[in-house]
């Protein structure tokens, strides 16, 4: 079964550019004018500890949260001010820290779900989900690995295939852009490293750019092409594992001090 094209590179653009965004929510100041880049075919982990603001931001790059001021384009077009529906639709795609399915309906089902949002036939989508669009669904649980489980309800599904099935159902627009919030949670360590090896084989076929959070470092250094950190809402570093295994600010703030991960002990 042939894999969808890649996506285009109609320009040399980054695929999102990030820059100045803040958030405040009363007087506390979750986000403080970030600024960063997520280059074509990269795979970009955002880090930080818990209150960096790490969730306001996703939030805020596909629609869910206003921001208060700031810039976030795909490819050099303004998203922010569009509602999270559009944003998906010109190329933003996502996956959530807990997985959302139909759980009665089945897997090809769930995916169809999202092939008929995206031609706006919500109209009649519990009759008609059943035969609609099936061969590009089976063309996008093909790329994660679930065409054998295609017809089988999603509620009797172990929770790592149905976080297959979410990363199908986000493939559905083909995006530019994917942004999974915290992939791997509530899985088990086999699982965690077959779901981001995954993602990031999807990166290199499809040419589309990841963008994700992770507490699990081991995972971060191991697929990462690049980090970004944030601790109080603002960003403090960004490079490569190695960069940010030794950055002494992270290491204060977040990773601890004599803490090395994704590196065998001596």
């Amino acid at each position: 079964m042939s894999a969808p094209s890649t996506i285009e590179r109609a320009t040399d653009l980054p695929s999102l550019a990030v820059r100045n965004l803040n958030k405040a929510f009363g007087g506390v100041q979750a986000v403080r004018d970030v600024s960063f880049d997520l280059a074509e075919g990269e795979l970009l982990a955002l880090i930080g500890p818990n209150g960096a603001g790490k969730s306001t931001c996703f939030n805020m790059l596909n629609g869910q949260i206003p921001a208060d001021s700031g810039s976030v384009r795909l490819a050099g077009e303004e998203l922010l001010g569009y509602a999270p529906a559009e944003i998906w639709r010109r190329g933003v795609g996502r996956t959530f820290q807990i997985t959302a399915t139909f759980p009665s309906m089945t897997v090809a089902e769930n995916v169809a779900m999202v092939l008929m949002s995206q031609q706006r036939e919500l109209f009649s989508f519990f009759r008609s989900a059943t035969h609609r669009h099936r061969d590009r669904a089976m063309e996008l649980l093909d790329l994660v690995g679930m065409t054998g489980q295609a017809d089988r309800p999603c509620g009797v599904l172990s929770y790592g295939d149905l976080k297959r099935v979410e990363l199908a159902v986000a493939l559905g627009n083909t995006p530019r852009v994917l942004l999974m919030d915290e992939p791997t949670a509530g899985m088990a360590p086999r699982e965690r490293l077959e779901l981001m090896g995954l993602a990031a084989r999807l990166v290199g076929d499809l040419g589309i750019s990841v963008l994700f959070t992770e507490h699990d470092m081991d995972i971060v250094f191991g697929h990462a092409d690049r980090i970004i950190v944030l601790s109080r809402g603002a960003l403090i570093a960004e490079g490569n594992a190695e960069q940010i295994r030794n950055d002494p600010l992270v290491l204060k703030t977040y990773l601890g001090e004599g803490q090395i991960y994704g590196q065998a002990e001596d």
